[in-house]
């Protein structure tokens, strides 16, 4: 009985927002797939799109925004440039071909272990169906 592989999701997140909550998922030995790589960002409004287009076309299934939210340290206005940026990315993969449901945002707390495992999951789930879809 052969398993599918599990879909590999990049992951940007926030160094002093964020990633606090993901290393307390791996501290804590919760269960997530070795599948997930975080690459870390001083903002996420540093993001740029054609990254996410990128590590998509280069073997990701999906890419999670692990945002500031309003707890940014650098940018008041943090929340609102991040929408932006996320909504230039959908488009981004649209006018390529891409699913735009292969990119996800949320808010992940310093303390967020928990969220953050769920949200790894659930997409992990979404990702399987959407590779269902595409391949047969």
């Amino acid at each position: 009985m052969s398993k599918e592989p599990e879909p590999k999701i990049l992951v940007f997140s926030t160094n002093s927002i964020s990633d606090p909550g993901i290393d307390m998922a791996g501290s804590a030995h919760m269960h997530y797939s070795t599948q997930v790589q975080i690459v870390p960002l001083p903002c996420s409004s540093g993001l740029k799109p054609a990254w996410v287009l990128h590590a998509l076309r280069s073997g990701f299934d999906g890419v999670f925004v692990a945002a500031c939210g309003g707890d940014c340290a650098y940018l008041p206005d943090c929340t609102t440039r991040t929408s932006a940026l996320m909504k230039q990315t959908q488009d981004l993969l649209k006018e390529n071909g891409v699913s735009p449901k292969r990119l996800k945002m949320s808010g992940i707390c310093s303390v967020c272990a928990d969220n953050f495992v769920a949200h790894m999951n659930k997409f992990q789930s979404e990702l399987n169906k959407l590779n269902d879809n595409e391949n047969g």
